[in-house]
């Protein structure tokens, strides 16, 4: 078993990076992956850029200390709008946020009373709309990020398990993420099964959503379990619940 998306204090972690590696030595995985979120101006939690070479350093350290018990890999999360393009054992492409044509930053995973006024500011209140620009900028995040893993497709959805602002199964939401969904997997990349809403309490099920991942499947997409767990606790969350599923 692994796990591939996790977050240590390096960036919006609770624990060390040696902490996660014990308690992912402690569930018995085999595998496990650390992948901080890249160093990107406008972001507050990611990795400062000044600590880019400790975490290069603190991996390897843990690579050889942990020989034997555990394979570990130095992962990133790399924001559509990174800037830290050294290299990684892994990828992990995502989009947090879209960059709006006056130089703001709209957030798609931060406070949904900001998302409102976000919408209503640059959409016009239309929540297709906003969807739609996301959707466009999830297809391209192979080519922006060089990704390995296709980080939460669906993050947008983050706020609405409930149809708070959008009907999931309207046609201009569908077509824009299947338009996004076909172009993505053209690319040959691993799309993540990612629990870590539900363990958070903001979805009581994974990105993407059931409907998109049947989709994907069906078109023959790879998909991997992963917890994007900021706490020790979190590794490896409700994997048993997703496992036969993928």
């Amino acid at each position: 078993m692994m796990d591939l998306h996790t977050h240590s204090s390096f960036s919006d972690g609770a624990h060390s990076p040696e902490e996660m590696v014990q308690e992912a030595i402690a569930k018995g995985l085999h595998q496990y992956g650390i992948s901080d979120h890249s160093h990107a101006d406008w972001d507050e939690v990611c990795m400062p850029a000044e600590n880019i070479p400790a975490y290069h350093q603190e991996l390897r350290r843990l690579k050889e200390a942990y020989a034997g018990q555990i394979e570990i890999k130095c992962g990133l999360e790399r924001d559509y709008y990174s800037d830290d393009f050294s290299e990684y054992d892994y990828v992990i492409g995502s989009v947090h946020a879209m960059r709006m044509p006056d130089g703001y930053y709209l957030c798609v995973d931060w406070m949904p009373e900001r998302m409102e006024r976000d919408c209503e500011t640059y959409f016009g209140g239309d929540w297709y709309a906003l969807t739609e620009a996301f959707f466009q900028l999830e297809a391209d995040v192979v080519r922006q990020t060089k990704c390995d893993i296709i980080g939460h497709f669906d993050l947008v959805s983050k706020f609405n398990e409930q149809r708070r602002w959008f009907d999931p199964a309207h046609p201009r939401y569908r077509a824009a993420w299947q338009g996004a969904a076909e172009t993505l997997l053209r690319t040959g990349k691993t799309f993540e099964v990612n629990t870590g809403a539900i363990s958070r309490g903001y979805r009581t099920d994974a990105y993407p959503a059931k409907e998109i991942r049947t989709y994907l499947k069906e078109r023959g997409a790879k998909l991997i379990l992963s917890s994007d767990a900021h706490q020790k606790e979190n590794i490896c969350f409700q994997f048993d619940r997703f496992a036969a599923e993928i």
